[in-house]
């Protein structure tokens, strides 16, 4: 039997705290049918009384439809609800938030059972869900074909970005990307504590902050170009040498606003160990392979 272009391709969620329940509203809204499960039962009768089929057990949830979506809490969660279900000829959607050790290992460990499987990150919040203009997207890796059967119903929640064949690069995307964001997150706390004690209103100079944070943000693309090249030195404007000799003085602004240097200093110290080695006219990549050299 075909699936006319009217139908909407049935989902199993397991799974339903903050972003479960989130991914099953927009999933029910788009009018796909929906068979949910979760370990509190209460969670899923809600949903039940919103169109959902609230199953009585995981299995029965998993046997309820070919695509089965998994958002609990951690990669032991996972395994512990799916034991005992049968996943033969499932297409199992795992966007519980793990490592890529673990998504490889979990994308195994179900195609032993009979599953295909996909792995996703999801880069959004609960409230990001369902709602397009907020930009929030699902990283998945895996089967490229797998990806493609089922774009268009996991594109209802969240925009969807494919990012390799590898089970374990949806995963390693998001905690990449997610470190990015606490650097800032880092960067922007030892600003506000600079200003901290001073007369200056915080929500005057947030705007400052915001502004020169986003036009410093395409140096990415700089970094992506001298990492492909292996060239340092390429488009540099401002070399290693000139902006270690500059760190004092963010260090002593620091001391003299009474601030801990404890989150620049250790980006500073990788900075000065890169010059030591004779990164003089380069820009900042020479770190990351300090920090390579560091993790092994």
């Amino acid at each position: 039997m075909t699936r006319t272009a009217t139908e909407k391709t049935p989902v199993t969620l397991l799974g339903l705290g903050a972003m479960g329940t989130a991914l099953a509203r927009a999933w029910l809204a788009a009018g796909h049918p929906l068979t949910v499960w979760n370990r509190t039962p209460s969670r899923a009768r809600a949903l039940a009384a919103e169109g959902a089929r609230a199953a009585g057990s995981a299995a029965e949830a998993v046997a309820a439809n070919a695509l089965v979506v998994v958002c609990l809490l951690d990669d032991a969660s996972v395994e512990d609800t799916l034991t005992g279900t049968d996943l033969t000829g499932k297409d199992l959607v795992n966007l519980t938030t793990g490592t890529p050790a673990q998504a490889r290992a979990r994308a195994a460990w179900a195609a032993a059972r009979g599953a295909r499987c996909l792995d996703g990150g999801i880069m959004a919040v609960p409230p990001m869900i369902g709602v397009p203009e907020a930009g929030g997207h699902v990283l998945y890796s895996g089967a490229r074909d797998l990806f493609e059967e089922h774009r268009d119903t996991l594109a209802v929640p969240a925009g969807t970005t494919y990012v390799g064949g590898d089970p374990g690069h949806a995963a390693l995307h998001d905690v990449a990307l997610l470190s990015a964001m606490y650097g800032m997150f880092a960067g922007a706390a030892h600003a506000f504590a600079l200003i901290r004690r001073e007369d200056i209103d915080p929500t005057a100079f947030a705007p400052l902050l915001a502004d020169w944070l986003t036009a410093m943000a395409p140096a990415v693309h700089g970094t992506a170009e001298q990492l492909r090249s292996g060239d340092y030195t390429k488009g540099v404007t401002s070399t290693l040498a000139m902006q270690v000799a500059g760190t004092p003085t963010f260090l002593d602004t620091a001391g003299e606003q009474g601030v801990s240097p404890e989150l620049l200093e250790p980006f500073f110290a990788l900075m000065r160990r890169r010059l030591a080695e004779g990164g003089r006219e380069e820009d900042l990549t020479g770190v990351i392979d300090l920090l390579l050299r560091r993790s092994t």
